[in-house]
């Protein structure tokens, strides 16, 4: 199993980061106290989510539109019809950790 480990300040609320776990490039968004982690790249092309707009609990991909949910990870607009792949993040105090298996 693959993971990466930071503390939960590295992370600015609502603004997604792009992220590297197990050879996969990870969309990590911090939204209050909580960290999500969804696959980058949106199911619908090639585009980086990370470079989307994080409103509520969901992600807008910057080239089509598609809308994510970064809890779960599933496709809640179109273009996007697959759900994007979500990472285990677990939490002991500040530290967070994005588990790949």
């Amino acid at each position: 199993m693959s993971k990466v480990t930071f503390t939960i300040g590295e992370l600015t609320p609502g603004k997604p980061r792009k992220m590297e776990v197990g050879g996969e490039d990870v969309c990590v968004t911090r939204i209050g106290d909580e960290v999500f982690a969804i696959g980058d790249v949106c199911t619908h092309s090639e585009a980086s989510l990370s470079e989307g707009d994080v409103s509520d609990y969901k992600i807008e991909c910057w080239l089509h539109g598609a809308e994510f949910d970064l809890r779960n990870g599933k496709s809640l607009t179109p273009p996007a019809t697959e759900d994007a792949k979500v990472f285990a993040v677990t939490r002991d105090g500040d530290t967070v950790t994005i588990s790949h298996n």
